[in-house]
């Protein structure tokens, strides 16, 4: 609370702005809470002189519409007639708001000097700039208005008391010279001596009804002020309490937001996932279902069914499938290609470095890439590439057609990668799984993927 000023003090600005922390003079990062419905009037007056001068700069195309009749007006008469539209723009544009600040700061930047001498100078400059100390200068400048029109209603009590004191020393230099005319005239004029008696003591009665509201007026202005100096204590420290709860209710929700925000995300990345599952599921089954048929159909002879049956088929399958030893040649990886559906997930650098280990690593990347893209174009499956992502600089933004390229992040190994795209799949799909690394070998044969040697893999891609 900024207390009023009364004695020799009352006409020095700087006892109304000394008070004010000086950790409120920055810049406010929000919106400061000032009612622009209810600003002083000298406040109101220089707002609008500023805001009436920037408009003669704005483009007519940006000037809001409210303010557009006001336009052809000198900017005097601008801010005299336009000063409700001009505040209420400034009030509910933020835009136009900006444009005020920013030619102050370009046309007259002592107008933004927080801390000036003139309160009503530091008030504009504050709800300008929308410092949190603009409520308190708001209010300053309202608490002096009201206090000078007390304090000018009182001068004017004193004036008249003035007045009535001269008058009265006046009429008591009449009423001396009355009474020594009275004197010489008493026993001519005694019904006039009367007559100036009583009306003497009407002037006294008058003067002491005078004196006595002059009394009043004084009492009246020191409640008022200490009436007003209650209510701003009393404000400031709602407010800043309401600035608190705000501040608290704004996080709490900011937080439910974030973390409402997750939950979708996560729930959308699971419905996604979840679709292209049951998506490759239906297509693996699919397929299967096709061969079994045509299998089914090439093998009937009457009511009886030639060849294994589909126990021992299944069978046969999985006794070749979980080590590099189960794939032992090229027929044999043109077997598990030849399934429907298939993915075949290739380990890039274990690969290259047991093909071609002496060329570069984007060289050795590309080759491979398209080898394994001329692979998909032939036999129809889906192939991944996995490389280890911590030693390339510029990742390509695209792989061949048919192949996809993928590179583990900083921090995570292409064996972790592999593992995750395994265990990604449905239940019931044919994957592939092209490397030498035993680790990996024994963790996809644990998720139902085959593996294959990279040695393998080499003969059936390398031409020749």
């Amino acid at each position: 609370m900024i207390p009023p000023t009364t004695g020799d003090n009352a006409e020095d600005p700087r006892a109304d702005t000394d008070s004010v922390p000086a950790s409120e003079s920055a810049e406010s990062t929000g919106d400061s809470a000032v009612d622009w419905d209810a600003l002083p009037g000298p406040l109101c007056t220089r707002l609008a002189e500023l805001a009436a001068a920037a408009l003669g700069e704005m483009r007519a195309g940006d000037v809001p519409v409210p303010l557009r009749p006001v336009m052809r007006f000198a900017v005097a008469k601008r801010a005299k007639l336009g000063q409700s539209n001009l505040l209420a723009a400034m009030r509910d544009s933020a835009v136009f708001r900006a444009t005020v600040l920013e030619w102050c700061r370009k046309n007259r930047p002592g107008v933004l000097e927080p801390w000036q001498s003139d309160p009503l100078a530091a008030a504009t400059a504050a709800v300008l700039l929308g410092t949190v100390t603009a409520p308190h200068y708001v209010e300053l400048i309202g608490y002096r208005s009201e206090h000078g029109r007390l304090r000018e209603r009182c001068d004017s009590a004193v004036s008249r008391a003035e007045k009535l004191s001269k008058e009265n020393e006046r009429l008591r230099g009449e009423l001396a010279e009355a009474r020594e005319a009275a004197q010489r005239a008493e026993q001519y004029s005694g019904a006039d001596a009367d007559r100036l008696r009583k009306r003497l003591r009407q002037q006294g009665v008058q003067l002491k009804e005078y004196k006595d509201e002059v009394a009043r007026l004084g009492a009246e202005l020191e409640r008022l002020t200490e009436s007003k100096d209650r209510e701003l204590s009393e404000i400031a420290g709602e407010r800043d309490r309401e600035r608190g709860r705000a501040l608290d209710e704004r996080a709490r929700a900011q937080r439910a937001d974030r973390e409402a925000e997750v939950a979708r995300q996560s729930a959308r990345e699971a419905r996604r996932g979840d679709e292209v599952r049951l998506a490759l599921l239906l297509e693996t089954l699919e397929g299967s279902v096709a061969g079994l048929r045509r299998e089914i159909g090439a093998n009937r002879r009457g009511d009886e069914i030639s060849g294994p049956r589909p126990a021992e088929t299944v069978s046969g399958v999985r006794a070749h499938s979980g080590t590099t030893d189960d794939v032992p040649d090229v027929a044999a990886l043109d077997r598990l290609l030849a399934l429907p559906a298939v993915h075949l997930i290739v380990d890039g650098y274990n690969v290259t470095k047991t093909g071609y280990p002496d060329l570069p690593l984007a060289e050795q990347r590309d080759r491979l890439a398209h080898q394994a893209a001329v692979l998909a174009a032939r036999s129809g499956v889906e192939v991944t590439v996995v490389f280890d992502g911590a030693n390339v600089v510029a990742v390509p933004n695209a792989g061949p057609r048919g192949v996809r390229v993928l590179f583990s992040e900083q921090g995570v190994q292409a064996d972790d990668v592999i593992r995750g795209l395994v265990e990604s799949e449905p239940r019931g799909r044919q994957l592939v799984v092209a490397t030498s690394d035993r680790e990996v070998v024994d963790s996809v044969r644990k998720r139902g993927a085959y593996a294959v040697a990279s040695a393998v893999l080499l003969e059936r891609i390398n031409p020749g």
